[in-house]
């Protein structure tokens, strides 16, 4: 079986780099690079183990400033469920106003 492995396995691909004929660089790299589009903005992509790193990038994501209207958005949404809620389930809201 080793030997006849050998013999009939296909060699692999290590002189493969395709550029387009037409296909001017400017210094952007090559578009048939497989990379996601919006890796740069991640930061969850470089995988650091450990408690302390954990914690530390939790620290500097609630650091980075938000779109304050999503925020807002998101108040309105939220309060208007929480009404829908309270209504389905007859919520008497009197009970704080008296």
């Amino acid at each position: 079986m080793g030997m006849l492995s050998k013999i009939t396995r296909l060699r692999k691909n290590r002189r493969f780099e395709y550029n387009p004929r037409f296909y001017d660089d400017k210094g952007k790299g090559s578009p048939y690079k497989i990379e996601p589009k919006f890796d740069q903005f991640r930061s969850t992509i470089n995988n650091q183990r450990g408690l302390k790193n954990k914690i530390s990038n939790a620290l500097e994501d609630t650091r980075r400033e938000g779109d304050r209207n999503v925020k807002i958005r998101f108040v309105i949404i939220f309060a208007i469920l929480v009404l829908i809620f309270f209504y389905i389930i007859d919520f008497d809201l009197s009970i704080f106003f008296s």
